[in-house]
């Protein structure tokens, strides 16, 4: 894994939940986990990865990705043994 993705990872599981993660690096990460990001309706995109499918809304207009969104993908990582 690039020491990017690590970043990330660092800050989905950083505390109090940052509010400054850019959700493409988000689904950058997914990708690099071995998932698959595909558009949906709307801003949804539906990522396939632990043999499971999430959706999640892309944050607009702004690219970063708000603390709900952050501590749910912190949750579904933990759950699959993703640590930083």
């Amino acid at each position: 894994m690039k020491a990017k993705h690590q970043k990330t990872i660092e800050l989905i599981f950083k505390r109090p939940v940052s509010a400054n993660i850019k959700w493409k690096d988000i689904e950058v990460l997914f990708i690099a986990l071995g998932g698959e990001v595909e558009e949906r309706e709307g801003s949804r995109v539906g990522v396939f990865l632990f043999n499971e499918v999430r959706i999640f809304h892309r944050p607009h207009p702004s690219p970063n990705t708000d603390k709900g969104a952050v501590a749910s993908v912190r949750k579904w990582l933990e759950s699959n043994g993703v640590k930083p």
